[in-house]
C-alpha cells in the first residue's frame, strides 16, 4: 500500500515538472548575430520596436507564435501590455513581425533571418540558433525569463 503511494506521488510529480517544464522559454537569435546577452530591459525595447536596429546595424526581425501561451505570459511581462493589446500591436506592425505556427517554424525563421529573434520552449532549442542570456542568465536559471 505505502509502495503504490510513493509511486503515485512521484508520477504525480514528475506530471507537474513535465508541465512547469513545458512553459520556460527561451530567447533564440540568428548564429551570425553577436548578441550573447540583453538586458530585459533591452529585450522589452525590442519588443515593443523602440530598438528597430542591432549594434551592427541589422534589422531586428521578430520572429512569433500566432499562439503560444507561454509566448504570449512572457510578451505581456516584458512589453506591459495585455494580451489583447499586444495583438493589435503586431497587426499594426506587421513588417517588423513574423508570425508562425510552431517551435520548429521559429527556430528555421531565426536561422534563415540575420537580424531575426524568437521565443522558443527551452525543449526545442538546436544548435542552428544562439541562445542569448536575459541578464546573465541562461534558460531553466531563476529570473531567467518570466515563466
Amino acid at each position: 500500500m505505502k509502495a503504490s503511494r510513493g509511486i503515485y506521488f512521484c508520477a504525480l510529480l514528475m506530471l507537474f515538472s513535465v508541465r512547469c517544464f513545458a512553459h520556460h522559454m527561451a530567447v533564440v537569435v540568428n548564429k551570425g548575430n553577436g548578441i550573447a546577452d540583453v538586458t530585459s530591459t533591452h529585450l522589452a525595447k525590442l519588443f515593443r520596436l523602440e530598438t528597430r536596429k542591432w549594434a551592427d546595424g541589422k534589422d531586428v526581425v521578430l520572429v512569433l507564435h500566432k499562439e503560444a501561451a507561454g509566448e504570449a505570459a512572457t510578451l505581456e511581462h516584458l512589453s506591459g501590455m495585455s494580451r489583447t493589446q499586444m495583438h493589435a500591436f503586431v497587426a499594426s506592425h506587421k513588417d517588423a513581425f513574423v508570425l508562425v505556427d510552431s517551435d520548429s517554424d521559429v527556430l528555421r525563421t531565426v536561422e534563415a533571418i540575420p537580424g531575426a529573434l524568437g521565443l522558443v520552449s527551452v525543449s526545442s532549442i538546436n544548435d542552428q540558433v544562439r541562445v542569448v542570456k536575459v541578464g546573465g542568465k541562461l534558460p531553466m536559471e531563476e529570473g531567467y525569463l518570466p515563466h
